[in-house]
């Protein structure tokens, strides 16, 4: 193995043989958004699937209610704004599916979703809960004592907080914060003949939504739903009315934030903040409500002034309104019995008691698979170089950040030392803005250089520099990433970390940094591969390389794994290759448009998503190249987004030691997996795998955690046999 002797020009490669034609038409494709429904189809498989521990199937319902939220906040938002606005997609669909056309579609899959996710919480999950002790009581089942208890609650923590809004000619309804909990309430005048009018009551999101009721029967975790200790006390907020009925909603809103370069009149912080403030008034574009609710609750609500909703826009639901309540429940005390076992992170052992990472990072490149192998690994280069006398300067790039994150911390620490320390930090990262500008603010005022990128383009790569003065001269250590600088989500989503000083890749990072801070233009790329300016371009030179290789009788293979596949000039060129002879194999967590096993198309193309425990979120790309190997990573998924209006990076991976780890260990075992697989067919839904009767079961995720173990140890542990012919 070694790096290629003949890298594909960025344009793509001189053919000397022709690629056979293959007629790329929409049935060619899936719909991205219908794609990305069968997508939480899976983790819905996971909270039905037995072999799952209680509250992780729990965890499961939860993630798939937070899913739901997002896509209707960005994508259903986005359809709607073309239909009703308007609005030209920024990517049209190629499997040329209208608006509207996709919007019933939705509906149609959605509501029947929907339902079948209450059916598990309801019918499965909540009944096992139960057997241990754990409920969700409503208050039709509560004690004297119980009750009791929460009127003294309800008086002292919840009454002071409530804000009762009356519906009449003075008083138009009021506006609905996105998916804030509220009740909408009928109520009689006990003085005026029974006189009818409405109200709503927000429920308050400063109180915890799930009130702990005190232990009676010494053992078992009960709660009351926080709308639940509002609803039978609601008399004593309207003073000569009784409340008749009420019912509890939500409404999603048009969440997603998109910045042209136009509307960038003072400042890029400035203008994002004025368009989160608006983001409280985006469109709504769903409505869910509980199934109690009769036509004149819902005709307050549909009404023009109010939330003016089609009713395939409704979702009346036979359960608590907004099931990510129940995430609260997993992070529950005790009940280790009913998660899977901890896993905790492994040291990889370069790491492990060396006084000086960079000394480490010298002698040898390193690659950290994460959550396996420790983040602390990168915690460790920007705290040490944050103390080091002899480091300069520390560049980052930070994309979603998170709470008491050590990164932020360490890189205030560093420009208090007096170090030139610059972070870039990326405004719209979707649902992260406020967070991300509050930690812009707090590194200001530290004196770190923070910048926010280019106007109409997210910096999306995970890129961290660290210069530094030593004995022969300056060098450069770099850290690329497929994953965030983000030490909580590190420890969920399976990602992996590049350390390198390799001098032509620390020219590159040093050229990307002055990019994204200054004017910088014409730097000639060594190693880096850059979007928006020849991501694409690369991978579909390496895709036909692979096919021009085959044609010619050459070893030929791909094996790709990302979290989404959408862009139509990738498919085709995937389809191109798979129909010269190539073998490919994808491994897509998310949305995938390519249809596989196609008659003519994609028959040599096969497609899995793995839904594990840990979120699949690293970006791999392996090229058979002949008989010499490449090996990329990226912080890009293959969509036009990433390849267009995103800063990303993909990186090659040319230590043979890493190469062949890449290759061999995590493509392969992911691979071998049949017990977390599902595989795409060819009419877009999934197949799950099963061991065959001779074979192993294996799951990856925990070959890998084996694995960490083996190597953080030097104990000898082998994982599960993967076959040679798995990959390579």
């Amino acid at each position: 193995m070694g790096k290629t002797k003949n890298p594909p020009p960025e344009n793509g490669p001189s053919t000397s043989q022709t690629l056979p034609a293959v007629a790329v038409d929409s049935s060619l494709f899936i719909n991205r958004e219908l794609s990305w429904l069968e997508f939480n189809e899976r983790v819905l498989e996971e909270a039905r699937d037995l072999s799952n521990p209680l509250l992780d199937r729990l965890k499961f319902l939860a993630i798939c209610s937070s899913n739901m939220d997002e896509f209707f906040e960005v994508r259903v938002a986005g359809l709607q704004a073309q239909l009703y606005e308007s609005l030209e997609p920024q990517d049209p669909p190629p499997d040329g599916m209208g608006p509207l056309a996709q919007l019933l579609e939705i509906s149609k899959r959605a509501h029947d979703f929907v339902a079948r996710l209450y059916d598990v919480w309801l019918h499965e999950v909540r009944p096992e809960l139960e057997q241990h002790g754990i409920r969700i009581c409503t208050p039709e089942e509560l004690t004297e004592s119980q009750v009791a208890f929460l009127d003294d609650y309800f008086q002292v923590q919840v009454y002071p907080v409530l804000t009762p809004l009356a519906i009449d000619p003075a008083h138009p309804f009021p506006h609905v914060h996105n998916k804030s909990l509220n009740l909408l309430l009928r109520i009689e005048s006990i003085h005026q003949n029974g006189r009818l009018l409405y109200a709503v009551l927000q429920v308050p999101s400063v109180i915890s939504r799930l009130v702990p009721l005190p232990d009676e029967e010494g053992g078992g975790k009960k709660f009351v739903l926080l709308e639940d200790v509002i609803g039978p006390r609601l008399d004593s907020l309207f003073g000569g009315y009784r409340t008749v009925e009420r019912v509890a909603f939500r409404a999603t809103r048009n969440s997603d934030l998109s910045i042209q370069e136009n509307e960038v009149k003072s400042s890029l912080l400035s203008t994002i903040e004025e368009t989160l403030r608006q983001r409280k008034w985006g469109a709504p574009v769903r409505l869910e409500i509980s199934e109690r609710a009769d036509t004149d609750f819902l005709a307050q609500l549909l009404a023009a002034s109010a939330l003016e909703l089609e009713e395939r826009d409704v979702y009346k639901v036979p359960g608590p309104v907004d099931l990510t309540v129940l995430g609260g429940l997993y992070k529950l005390e005790g009940f280790r019995d009913l998660r899977e076992p901890p896993f905790e992170p492994k040291m990889p052992p370069a790491f492990t008691g060396r006084k000086s990472v960079f000394r480490a990072i010298r002698d040898q490149d390193f690659l950290v698979h994460h959550p396996y192998e420790s983040f602390g690994t990168v915690v460790q280069l920007i705290e040490q170089a944050s103390e080091d006398p002899n480091v300069l300067a520390i560049k980052m790039t930070l994309y979603r950040t998170a709470d008491s994150n050590p990164i932020i911390t360490a890189l205030a620490r560093a420009a208090e030392n007096g170090k030139q320390v610059t972070a870039l930090v990326e405004l719209q990262a979707r649902l992260d803005e406020e967070n991300n500008i509050d930690k812009a603010r707090m590194l200001q005022k530290a004196g770190v250089h923070v910048v926010y990128g280019i106007v109409g383009l997210k910096t999306h790569c995970k890129a961290a520099l660290v210069v530094r003065r030593e004995h022969d001269g300056i060098r450069r250590y770099v850290h690329l990433g497929t994953g965030n600088y983000n030490h909580t989500t590190a420890r969920l989503y399976t990602d992996l970390s590049y350390f390198t000083c390799r001098p032509e890749i620390g020219e590159d990072a040093s050229a990307l940094f002055n990019l994204l801070t200054g004017y910088s233009q014409g730097h000639a790329w060594k190693r880096l591969v850059i979007a928006p300016m020849n991501l694409a371009d690369r991978l579909t030179a390496l895709i036909r390389r692979e096919a021009d290789h085959a044609l010619a009788g050459l070893p030929a293979r791909i094996v790709a794994k990302m979290n989404s596949l959408v862009d139509p000039r990738i498919i085709t060129s995937l389809y191109e290759a798979s129909q010269a002879g190539v073998k490919i194999d994808l491994i897509v967590r998310g949305i995938c448009c390519l249809r596989p096993g196609v008659p003519g198309a994609s028959e040599n193309i096969t497609v899995r998503s793995i839904v594990d425990k840990f979120l699949e979120h690293s970006r791999i790309a392996y090229f058979a190249n002949g008989d010499e190997p490449e090996v990329f990573l990226s912080s890009a998924d293959w969509m036009p987004r990433n390849f267009r209006r995103r800063v990303e990076l993909m990186f090659p991976i040319e230590a043979p030691a890493l190469r062949s780890r890449v290759i061999d260990e995590i493509l392969a075992i992911a691979l071998a997996d049949n017990v977390k697989t599902r595989e795409l067919q060819a009419d877009g839904t999934y197949r799950r795998l099963k061991p065959k009767p001779d074979a192993p079961a294996v799951r990856c995720q925990v070959e890998f955690q084996k694995l960490a173990i083996e190597h953080a140890s030097s104990i000898p542990m082998t994982p599960v046999a993967v076959p040679e012919s798995e990959i390579g």
